[in-house]
């Protein structure tokens, strides 16, 4: 089975992972996340998730390199991470009652070239509508600054829901697992 190679630094990446049983290094990519004008955000997701195993896969060319990268859109504009927790409240208050859609690329790379494989998973976040208080409280409990569209599914995030739209819920915390999973085995990664 050839090495596996996660290119982030992302926790939640690395535990959704942990969670197929396969032993794997994370090594953070180097890439700058940055928008290119008028690109789509589904696109960004895919160019980002590429740059991202790129570097890896060429300094590894044994290993199986997985990239992924995510991208929240409301319709109107991409969502980042928040960072501070009024720029959380603002995304929350923006997102209540109203629906978020989020684009998770994800590539695999490796095997001396041989193998190439890119997915999209597109899941939408319908927010039941948040009053003031309660954005406040769940800000100040579970301080989601490093998530885009400021909240965490797998924590108290799922609260803030109505409804999510998904083939895939792994794929809403920043890899989908489905996917990857038969991409890992077509790579030549043993699972069951």
């Amino acid at each position: 089975m050839p090495a596996l190679i996660l290119a982030s630094t992302s926790p939640y990446r690395r535990a959704l992972l942990e969670r197929l049983q396969l032993p794997f290094t994370a090594i953070a990519p180097g890439v700058q996340e940055e928008s290119i004008a008028g690109e789509l955000p589904a696109d960004r997701a895919l160019r980002l998730s590429l740059a991202k195993a790129q570097p890896i896969a060429a300094r590894y060319p044994e290993a199986v390199v997985i990239g992924s990268d995510q991208v929240a859109f409301d319709g109107d504009r991409v969502l980042g991470k928040p960072g501070d927790a009024a720029s959380c409240r603002a995304q929350l208050a923006r997102a209540s009652g109203s629906s978020v859609r989020f684009y998770t690329g994800c590539a695999l790379l490796g095997a001396r070239g041989t193998v190439r494989l890119v997915h999209l998973d597109t899941t939408t976040v319908f927010f039941r509508p948040l009053g003031t208080e309660e954005i406040a409280r769940y800000v100040e409990r579970e301080r989601p600054f490093d998530c885009a569209g400021g909240f965490r599914a797998e924590g108290l995030g799922i609260a803030l829901f109505e409804s999510i739209e998904s083939v895939d819920p792994t794929a809403l915390i920043g890899l989908p697992l489905i996917w990857l999973a038969g991409a890992l085995r077509r790579a030549g990664c043993a699972l069951p």
